[in-house]
């Protein structure tokens, strides 16, 4: 009788166990795709048309705020509002913020809001590594080559699908 209660607390432990993985599964499909915290403000805060348009990072005011695709961009002025809610895509950041360097290896890195660069009118984030200088790669590397691979990797990355 002993073994038959052992199999049965087995079987409920490993049915529990396959409940739970399925579950982390689906929140991990769930997941959004924007690098951000609950707060749901893109870019930490720093507004997109000044990396953009400015080529500098600089922190946007809560009081010029738009949202795009569920996410708060903030801007330093109106008219820094004003252009990016005439053509927000132009603004977004490549890989909803993510390390554009990490993506294209397969990974997401929550990127460091004064590393960036702007390639072709598009923004892109990295993260800051102490082991290495992630920007300094992907120009080095090549950014055409990774810029390719990261795109291919965003479309076809389960954890990046909202």
């Amino acid at each position: 009788m002993k073994t038959i209660g052992n199999l049965n607390l087995i079987k409920a432990v490993s049915g529990l166990a396959v409940i739970l993985f399925m579950g982390l599964g689906t929140l991990s499909a769930q997941s959004h795709s924007y690098s951000i915290d609950d707060s749901k403000i893109a870019l930490e805060g720093y507004s997109p048309v000044s990396y953009v348009d400015l080529g500098k990072a600089e922190l946007g005011n809560k009081k010029y705020k738009s949202t795009y695709d569920g996410v708060a961009y903030y801007f330093t002025n109106k008219k820094q509002q004003e252009a990016f809610d005439a053509n927000p895509l132009k603004y977004k950041p490549q890989y909803g913020g993510w390390c554009a360097f990490a993506v294209s290896l397969g990974g997401k890195f929550q990127p460091d809001p004064f590393r960036f660069r702007v390639v072709n009118g598009k923004l892109y984030m990295f993260t800051r590594n102490v082991e290495g200088d992630f920007v300094k790669v992907w120009e080095k590397e090549g950014r055409g080559k990774h810029i390719s691979q990261a795109d291919k990797n965003w479309e076809t990355m389960e954890k990046f699908k909202s």
